[in-house]
């Protein structure tokens, strides 16, 4: 039987596979790290991150932070390690990567561990890649290593292990009650069993719009609270594969002056977690319909063409919920990407990685 061949789309339907590897084999990998950092304080915490592995940070920001009862800082390594003040009240420095070879963040966890005596986290796929030098703990992604330039199903195995990590470090600390461990721990098993659904509704929402689909000139996505990660995380692939302006916003943040310049030629998405900003994200669409080309809901809403209704029996935390939310982002990115001609495919500034520095081999 002829392997198949490693794409954006084949690591998208792959997802459910590997997120349930992550989640039935996460306690047993992760005993030794998660019984390492028991006893350890955890009130500040910082993450260094770039790219889709800063904006899954920036999703499972509040997770983290309720789970652990802690205060998560997430910072950009390169200009923290060059403009920004090192802050020995940060008791676990968090640096993801998934192929363990960016450069910034590799530069920023040598200059941390010179100045403080704060441990390292390391979050990789790479357990052979540099970034490991630096690293007090490791915690790893358990999926093999993204071999397409556009990050899919890295970024969901990086939301989950963190989610994971939260929830069985919260509970050994006695922060997270049992009731509470066990209903999410309940809840991300429906989930990972809904990928394959989510991924069918999308790919019939994209053919019966792609036609209005295919004349966006400018892509807009905008989420709250742990969502605002995946409007981010939309930025980044469409911008990757789209390659036309594509932009991510905070809910509140669009509404403070970059609602100024919409026009016909403007593409929202809006991200409905069923959070408590749900009606006021409802009330900016319906405000915005008109001044707009298309406008459309994911996640929660009603039965429509224009909208892709996750329909969930089960009543869903939007911490977690947010799993199910990129992977639409993910299908509609590729396919629009080819809809505009794009064979993403085909290899584009092969040499920028080794003229800009930007990996360490």
């Amino acid at each position: 039987m002829a392997e198949i061949k490693e794409t954006m789309l084949t690591n998208i339907y792959r997802e459910k596979e590997i997120l349930e590897k992550i989640f039935n084999e996460f306690k047993e990998k992760n005993r030794d790290l998660l019984f390492s950092l028991k006893e350890k304080q955890l009130k500040n915490i910082l993450i260094l991150a770039t790219g889709s592995s800063m904006n899954a940070a920036l999703t499972i920001k509040y997770t983290l932070e309720e789970n652990l009862k802690t205060v998560v800082f997430i910072e950009e390594p390169f200009n923290y390690t060059n403009y920004g003040m090192i802050n020995n009240e940060f008791d676990l420095i968090i640096g993801i990567s998934q192929s363990g070879r960016s450069a910034s963040t590799i530069k920023a966890l040598e200059k941390i561990k010179s100045k403080t005596k704060a441990e390292t986290l390391v979050i990789t796929s790479n357990l052979s890649s540099p970034i490991v030098e630096y690293s007090d703990y490791i915690l790893e992604l358990n999926m093999e290593i993204e071999n397409v330039g556009f990050v899919t199903k890295g970024f969901t195995a990086t939301v989950l292990n963190i989610i994971l990590f939260s929830l069985y470090l919260g509970k050994m600390k006695e922060l997270v009650s049992v009731e509470k461990f066990n209903n999410n721990i309940f809840q991300i098993k429906k989930i990972i069993e809904k990928i394959p659904k989510i991924i069918l509704k999308t790919e019939n929402y994209f053919e019966t719009n792609k036609l209005l689909l295919e004349k966006g000139e400018r892509f807009i996505c905008i989420g709250y609270g742990p969502s605002t990660g995946i409007a981010k995380e939309f930025e980044t692939k469409f911008t990757e594969t789209v390659r036309y302006p594509s932009q991510g916003f905070e809910l509140e943040s669009y509404m403070h002056g970059p609602y100024l310049e919409a026009n016909k030629k403007h593409y929202i998405f809006y991200l409905n977690s069923k959070g408590i900003f749900s009606q006021r994200l409802l009330l900016l669409k319906q405000y915005m319909e008109k001044y707009v080309g298309f406008s459309s809901i994911i996640g929660f809403a009603k039965e429509d063409f224009k909208n892709i209704n996750f329909e969930l029996n089960e009543e869903i935390d939007e911490n977690l919920l947010v799993i199910l939310l990129v992977i639409p982002i993910q299908i509609l990115s590729y396919r629009i990407a080819n809809l505009k001609g794009i064979n993403l495919e085909v290899r584009i500034f092969d040499d920028f990685d080794k003229v800009l520095k930007s990996k360490i081999n």
